[in-house]
Parts: C-alpha cells; sequence; structure tokens
C-alpha cells in the first residue's frame, strides 16, 4: 500500500494484532483509517514488525533530506504472518526518486516442481557490438580462434561433426570472453554511452546513501542530480535516433516494396495498444461492480435495443435514416 501518506507510527495501542511497535515517528489520520482497514481485513502490517534502523524503515524522504517518513507499508494476511521473515527498504535501488523500494522476504512452502534437467537459456550480451571498438576486439578474438581451430584441422582427420563442434566452441567462447552475458533487459535502441551512464549515477546514488555528514549528502544529492539528467538525456537521444532508423527502414521498404519489412517495422513504430477498459454503467450513469447485476444490466440493454415495435412504414424510416446521415456527415 503506498501514496496514501497512512503513517502508522510506534504505538500500537489497540492494534496489538496487527502490527509492531517498530514503526517510524507519530500515526496520523490517514494512519489511523489504514491501521482499522488493516484491523477489519485482518491484515499485518509487515514494516512496524522488525526491528531496523531508521534509515531502513524510512519510504520517502523530502527533497532538502531533513524528513523522513513510513508511507509504504506491505500487508500480509494474518494466517500467514509467519512466512514473513523480514521487510525493509532498499536504498541502494536507482530509481531517481525520493522514494525508497520496500522489500519483504517471505518463506513459502510450495509444491516441488520436478524439472526435466534442462538449463535456462543463457543470452550474449550483443549490444556492446553497437560499439566499434567493440567490434574490433570481438573480430581479433574470433579470427584468433579460427586461426587456431584451422591449425588443429590441418593436424588432425577430422569429420563434419568435428568442424561443427570447434566452430561452435569458437564462436561461443569468443562471445563469453568478449561480449559477457546478458544481465538485464534493457531496451534494445538503448546505447553503450547511456548504459554507462546510468553505471554511473548507481555510483552517485551509492555515495549519498554512504555520506556521513551533511555537507557530503548535499554534495552527493547535487552529484546524483546531474548524473540523473544526463541518463534522461541521453535515453532521449537514444530512442530519437532508434526511431529515426526505423523511419528509413519504413520509407526504404515501402519503396521497394517489401511488405514483409514493411509491416514489421510499422508495428515495431506503433508500439503496443491496449483498449482501455470502460466499466458499465446503469442508466443513471453509476458504474456497476457485482456480477449479476452486470448480467441483468445487459439482459435490460438487448431487450430494449432488440425488442422495439415495427416502423408504420419501413420505407420511410429508411429514407429517414439515409437523410440524417448526409445531413450528419455535411455538417462535419
Amino acid at each position: 500500500m503506498g501514496d496514501l501518506n497512512a503513517k502508522v507510527g510506534i504505538d500500537n495501542t489497540g492494534y496489538e494484532d496487527i502490527m509492531g511497535r517498530h514503526g517510524l515517528e507519530e500515526r496520523n489520520k490517514n494512519g489511523e483509517r489504514f491501521a482499522n482497514l488493516c484491523a477489519f481485513n485482518k491484515l499485518v502490517i509487515g514494516g512496524t514488525i522488525f526491528p531496523h534502523k531508521h534509515i531502513h524503515k524510512a519510504t520517502w524522504i523530502s527533497p532538502d533530506n531533513t524528513t523522513k517518513n513510513q508511507i509504504y507499508h506491505i500487508c500480509i494476511n494474518k494466517k500467514f504472518r509467519r512466512t514473513m521473515e523480514d521487510m525493509r527498504t532498499r536504498r541502494g535501488a536507482d530509481v531517481a526518486s525520493d522514494h525508497h523500494l520496500v522489500v519483504a522476504n517471505l518463506k513459502l512452502r510450495l509444491k516441488r516442481n520436478w524439472t526435466t534437467g534442462q538449463t535456462a537459456l543463457q543470452r550474449f550480451n550483443t549490444a556492446f557490438l553497437r560499439d566499434i571498438n567493440k567490434i574490433n576486439e570481438f573480430k581479433i578474438a574470433l579470427n584468433n580462434r579460427f586461426q587456431a581451430l584451422e591449425d588443429l584441422l590441418r593436424e588432425e582427420e577430422s569429420t563434419m561433426e568435428d568442424n561443427w563442434k570447434g566452430i561452435k566452441e569458437a564462436l561461443t567462447s569468443t562471445c563469453q570472453e568478449v561480449l559477457g552475458l546478458k544481465k538485464h533487459h534493457h531496451k534494445q535502441w538503448t546505447s553503450i554511452e547511456t548504459l554507462d551512464k546510468i553505471k554511473e549515477r548507481k555510483n552517485r546514488k551509492t555515495a549519498i546513501n554512504n555520506s556521513r555528514t551533511r555537507a557530503e549528502k548535499v554534495q552527493a544529492q547535487a552529484e546524483y542530480t546531474e548524473a540523473n539528467r544526463q541518463v534522461k538525456r541521453s535515453i532521449r537521444t537514444d530512442k530519437k535516433k532508434y526511431v529515426e532508423e526505423l523511419a528509413t527502414t519504413v520509407e526504404k521498404a515501402a519503396r521497394e516494396g517489401n511488405m514483409k519489412q514493411l509491416y514489421d517495422t510499422t508495428k515495431k513504430l506503433a508500439g503496443k495498444y491496449s483498449k482501455p477498459e470502460r466499466p458499465v454503467k446503469d442508466k443513471e450513469g453509476r458504474p456497476i461492480n457485482e456480477t449479476q447485476q452486470l448480467r441483468n444490466r445487459w439482459i435490460e440493454y438487448f431487450k430494449e435495443l432488440l425488442n422495439r415495435p415495427a416502423p408504420i412504414n419501413p420505407t420511410d424510416k429508411a429514407v429517414y435514416s439515409l437523410l440524417s446521415f448526409f445531413w450528419w456527415s455535411a455538417e462535419l
């Protein structure tokens, strides 16, 4: 639960069943409402149970780093209270915000899932191939391995299967050495320069958390703000360049009549579209939430729509509808 500005505080008098005494500061009115909500639904407020330092309890810090509040909470059903082993904030999560990530550790007993022995597919970080220096390094390493493989095949008799295994080993070992495995799922248009800036911003975030004095924290905060500004600027540049490249590809595919490439690239440009869900309303315009009322409203709607008396003169009715359409089109 978050963005309710609900501070539950450290006093659990009357709420011993749903909270402990390890909260932060005093309870406010929204915190009172939130505690009553948890008591009514038998929910335990996890952030008040486990003892931690104040810096690991605060979920929001004011821009001037003077006010700290605990306004984000993780609640769990009272029945499963013993499954929660710990809960605290993670200040090291770099999300360019004055809010901290809240994490809870749960220990659950799940049904054993028997695997077939297959391991997860490991993907190489091919984004490095957009860097000229990395491409040259990759070419040199791959040429050296292919040269060693060619010399080995000349000395010994080998089958087609041996040749394939040698080529595969040369490729995978080169990718492992030069590119490494993909650790984060970044956008495909994110450049190496942007990734370096993101790493630098994370270092600035760590400097804020490790600062000892007020002056150090102010200086680190200023450096972090500048690093965050550079990251956003670099991301905008990368995305603009990516869109321009896609637009160029679309124009080329249209000129050449390559409909498949035109469709695929246009789909990338358009992105995913999800039609927003609109709630069904009754005749008074109030949204309906219950399933049975929803069904009754649909029945009522189709009865009124389909069970209408036939017009006295169907031909005149059709002509009138057609003229109305033309008048409406002319007004547009």
